[in-house]
């Protein structure tokens, strides 16, 4: 009597590479408030298995891939968020746009204080020179809080550099010591205490800026983008925000 033998092969489906790629969400941003997002994104990834990039630094240097993949946006300040959108029409979902956190101005001043710099009257005195940032977040800001105090005469004449971004002007803080004091937020000076002292404005005097964050219209993970902003807002977020000098 003859066999019959079947063999029966069973191939298991190959997963495809959108469901064996863990998705990324892709957050771009000034700066100042990057180190606390890289701390919060990598929490949430933790938390929730979410992969989150945080890319932080001077527009120019990540614009163009931005408006290939951004899923989020964050500014240093509103006013910076609402000239992003004017520049780039149509990539912000102005609908998702949050507010987290505010952060106040300082004062930094050499290791050692050795001008004897306690106050914003004492960056009006002769022999005081000043630093000044015009953007990230910071333009005008030393005039927001000179003229409160009928100081803007005299602390204009002792500014003896201005750069356009917080990254380079600390470059040139770093490199040049003629320079005694610089008007930035008080968050900075966390991530500057090698270099530099914090010289507390009162809350009275002092001038605070926002730090907002959208949704951009090309995200494929609004869902997750809204997710990750939910967590910003929480407590754990809020603890990590104040970490690194917001209030």
């Amino acid at each position: 009597m003859k066999t019959l033998i079947v063999l029966a092969f069973y191939i298991l489906p190959a997963l495809s590479q959108a469901q064996s790629k863990q998705d990324t969400l892709y957050v771009y941003g000034p700066g100042g408030p990057g180190a606390a997002m890289e701390e919060c994104a990598k929490v949430f990834s933790m938390k929730y298995s979410i992969s989150v990039k945080v890319t932080a630094g001077p527009e120019p240097k990540w614009i163009e891939k931005a408006k290939q993949n951004a899923d989020l946006v964050f500014g240093g300040a509103e006013y910076m968020l609402t000239q992003f959108k004017m520049q780039h029409p149509g990539l912000m979902d102005s609908t998702t746009r949050t507010e987290l956190y505010k952060r106040r101005a300082g004062i930094l001043v050499r290791p050692g204080n050795p001008k004897n710099i306690t106050s914003l009257k004492d960056l009006a005195k002769p022999g005081i020179n000043i630093l000044e940032i015009t953007g990230a977040g910071q333009l005008g800001m030393w005039e927001d809080l000179a003229g409160r105090q009928n100081l803007i005469g005299g602390i204009q004449k002792n500014i003896k550099g201005a750069f356009g971004n917080t990254a380079i002007a600390i470059d040139a803080w770093k490199a040049d010591t003629k320079y005694d004091a610089i008007i930035i937020f008080a968050s900075w000076h966390n991530r500057l205490k090698d270099v530099s002292e914090l010289v507390e404005i009162p809350k009275k005097q002092t001038v605070y800026r926002g730090t907002p964050i959208s949704v951009t219209t090309i995200s494929n993970q609004k869902s997750e983008a809204r997710q990750f902003i939910q967590f910003l807002l929480s407590a754990e977020g809020h603890a990590i925000f104040k970490k690194w000098g917001w209030e």
